[in-house]
């Protein structure tokens, strides 16, 4: 009975000991933690280490280092920020907040080499863009002959069967009688018999020539008609030949049919060149022009080379695309009317265009620009405008020149950086509007939050994600209105806001205001 009273009173004294100290702990730690979060902040800035004077590797000198995203506090040397465990931004005694001045932004080497920043040069060169596409073969509409009938007749004799049969020049294709070419015959050579059996009549000349031209107005050509002359009979059919080789594209005539005079009786479409029909974007297609070089391959592999003979002058509202004829030539007839092709157009191409990598660009919707990098560190918006691309190269027709160095990689963080500052703004700005003082105004962005603390000249907040600046939910100080803060703001407030960014990296309130309803946005 005595041990379990021992070991009781033991327990008791261990209890009260340990209550002891975590309330002695509990006091010593109400007394040692910061009232707010404003004294929060002061805290981890206390606790930062601190050098005396600081330099950027380049030799400019460096102010303070701060943190863009709790831009308030300052710090004498570099190292990871006690807020957002990022590494500190350097601020210049030449006016520059976190790396930037006023024509651009500037980021010492040893943030170059961790940003992984790269840069290229512009050069002059030469850019052939390739352009493929798939074309349809159609007959060479201007190698077209149409063989017609030369007077009224019969067909008494075909030669060719069947269209598409190959022909070749000067190839029989029917024979023709033609009744009308007897009558004319016989009067021409009963005229020459009689000035021929007296030669004394002068007058019968006259009357030969007239022979003859009527045997002309009857469709006789005049090697026919001479022909007539030389074997001095009658000569009543008529053969007609194909006058240029390729295949038989239309066949309007059976042996015995009656035809007039003009009638077609065969289409012959040569086959020595073909056209390729293509569709192109518009886009595209205001690279080629006629006479361009292309590259057709048909679908056993055979290559031919051709050019662009035509682009059609209409578009196709449905799907946006120019027709290109292509003239191929086909005189080994690797390629036939409703074949399909590759195509592979080569534009020419100039040897003086500024050429830049095509990963350099920023496209941001309404212009592109790119980074430009210069002297000492320096990083400039320049406003471009883009030609042809090929091969991960861009042509630059506009705001650039040869021998100056532009940013591959890092030039979006780069970008944003120097949109905070305004230095698009200012850049773009007319030479009127940039003297007016609202051109300068900073961007504002809006939040919501809840009033944490409120002193002279700043007021901290625990404020909601503010995506136009991509800040996440988080408390910190900014710094309190020009003309102070309301008189009605007190600390617990729901609130609306607004800031904008200052020259020293700092953000100021431009509007305050408290909420009706508590702020679903703000970090408790």
């Amino acid at each position: 009975m005595r041990n379990k009273l021992v070991a009781v009173s033991i327990t008791a004294l261990l209890v009260a000991g340990g209550w002891g100290l975590y309330a002695l702990g509990e006091r010593q730690g109400a007394r040692n933690a910061p009232s707010s979060p404003s004294k929060a902040i002061d805290a981890a800035v206390a606790t930062a280490p601190k050098s005396a004077d600081a330099a950027s590797n380049d030799g400019k000198k460096v102010l303070y280092y701060h943190d863009p995203m709790v831009p308030g506090p300052k710090f004498d040397k570099p190292g990871k920020s006690p807020f957002m465990n990022m590494q500190l931004v350097p601020v210049y005694a030449d006016g520059g907040a976190g790396g930037k001045d006023a024509s651009g932004v500037t980021i010492n080497s040893r943030a170059q080499q961790n940003l992984g920043i790269r840069t290229a040069e512009v050069v002059t060169g030469t850019l052939a863009p390739g352009i493929d596409a798939v074309g349809s073969v159609a007959w060479n509409e201007r190698d077209v002959a149409v063989v017609a009938a030369r007077a009224n007749g019969y067909v008494e004799k075909l030669f060719v069967r069947a269209p598409l049969d190959p022909v070749a020049k000067g190839q029989a294709l029917a024979a023709l009688y033609v009744p009308d070419w007897v009558a004319a015959q016989e009067e021409y050579l009963a005229v020459r018999r009689m000035s021929a059996s007296d030669p004394s009549h002068s007058d019968m000349k006259p009357l030969v020539d007239g022979a003859r031209q009527r045997m002309r107005l009857a469709g006789m050509s005049d090697a026919q008609i001479a022909r007539v002359e030389s074997v001095g009979k009658v000569e009543p059919r008529i053969t007609m030949v194909a006058p240029i080789a390729g295949v038989v594209g239309e066949l309007n005539v059976r042996e015995g049919a009656a035809v007039t005079l003009g009638m077609p009786i065969a289409r012959i479409n040569g086959l020595s060149t073909v056209w390729i029909n293509a569709e192109l974007p518009e886009a595209l297609a205001a690279q080629l022009k006629p006479g361009s070089r292309v590259e057709a391959k048909s679908p056993d592999g055979a290559v031919v080379m051709g050019k662009v003979g035509a682009l059609l002058p209409e578009v196709n509202a449905q799907t946006r695309t120019l027709k290109v004829r292509i003239e191929v030539d086909n005189a080994e007839r690797k390629l036939f009317p409703g074949m399909f092709a590759t195509l592979r157009f080569k534009p020419s191409a100039r040897d003086d265009m500024l050429l830049i990598p095509t990963e350099a660009i920023i496209a941001t919707g309404t212009r592109t620009i790119v980074m430009l990098a210069e002297d000492g560190g320096r990083f400039t918006p320049v406003e471009v405008t883009p030609g042809v691309e090929s091969n991960g190269k861009t042509e630059i027709k506009k705001g650039l020149k040869a021998g100056q160095r532009v940013v591959l990689s890092g030039q979006f963080l780069l970008d944003s950086e120097a949109s905070l500052k305004g230095v698009e703004a200012r850049q773009s700005a007319s030479p009127e509007t940039s003297v007016a003082p609202a051109a300068q105004q900073p961007p504002r962005y809006h939040g919501t939050g809840k009033v944490e603390a409120i002193a002279k000249d700043q007021i901290t907040l625990s404020h909601g994600p503010i995506p136009a600046l991509k800040w996440n939910a988080m408390t910190m100080g900014f710094r309190a209105p020009t003309k102070g803060a309301p008189k009605d703001l007190a600390v617990g407030a729901n609130v609306d806001f607004e800031i904008q960014p200052m020259d020293d990296g700092q953000y100021q309130i431009v509007t305050i205001q408290p909420r009706s309803a508590p702020s679903t946005g703000a970090k408790p």
